[in-house]
């Protein structure tokens, strides 16, 4: 039988992410839930293995492209078959795992991403992050000549050929967001969206106040930018 697993990257949680991963196994009971702590100063992982998870931990902070990366390894290192990315922060609803999973387990697509802009309520961004999200949306589709409407969405599915090809040292490990679409597109790969539901982040943690969206589009940009100087031959499957 197929083996499907959650992943959660979490960087100081605790006190959240209990919470995601009860909500994520009252929706699929059935799949491991692998937490990536990565480097976390509170409880996380303590927390995170109270509720049941499997919980792998970097010794300080690596970063988010890091830390995905480190799950995508373990999940393809131990046979999973299919793999679905959710937020430690508790906004991206569990609820949509399944509609997540359905077009790559029958095999209609490689990755799918979901969009919080496709007709389901979810929390309307501020100012700033609209203006990233407007920018990159228009960029990532005109670069890969089909419309992407949430590319900074992080929640996703896909399935072992893609977990695979996101082992490799291809993977954009610095700001991994709008990249891992070129990347996929340029490797061949079916992407498609559907519309899921996300929440506020209640936390007040965010990387997109003061001048940090600003270091954020340069970084993507920048990122984008060497992956389209890069060779094509790496990006053959």
């Amino acid at each position: 039988m197929a083996k499907t697993i959650v992943v959660i990257p979490a960087y100081n949680e605790g006190g959240v992410i209990a919470g995601v991963i009860e909500k994520v196994r009252k929706v699929v009971p059935d799949l491991d839930i692998l937490v990536v702590n990565d480097g976390s100063r509170d409880r996380t992982a303590r927390e995170a293995k109270d509720a049941g998870a499997i919980v792998i931990s970097h010794s300080f902070n690596m970063g988010y492209g890091v830390t995905i990366q480190t799950a995508y390894k373990f999940a393809y290192a131990n046979g999973y078959d299919y793999l679905v990315q959710i937020d430690g922060d508790g906004q991206h609803d569990p609820g949509f795992i399944p509609h997540l999973l359905a077009p790559v387990v029958s095999g209609d697509t490689d990755f799918v991403l979901g969009s919080r802009f496709m007709g389901v309520e979810s929390y309307r961004p501020s100012f700033s992050r609209r203006l990233g999200i407007l920018f990159f949306r228009k960029l990532v589709s005109n670069l890969i000549g089909r419309s992407i409407t949430d590319p900074t969405s992080g929640y996703q599915a896909f399935n072992r050929e893609v977990m695979r090809f996101f082992t490799t040292d291809v993977f954009p490990c610095d700001y991994p967001d709008a990249d891992m679409l070129i990347t996929l597109n340029l490797s061949g790969f079916r992407i498609r969206e559907i519309p899921v539901r996300m929440y506020a982040n209640t936390s007040g943690k965010t990387m997109h106040n003061g001048f940090k969206p600003l270091y954020y589009m340069f970084k993507m940009c920048l990122s984008i930018f060497v992956t389209l100087l890069r060779n094509r031959q790496l990006y053959r499957r």
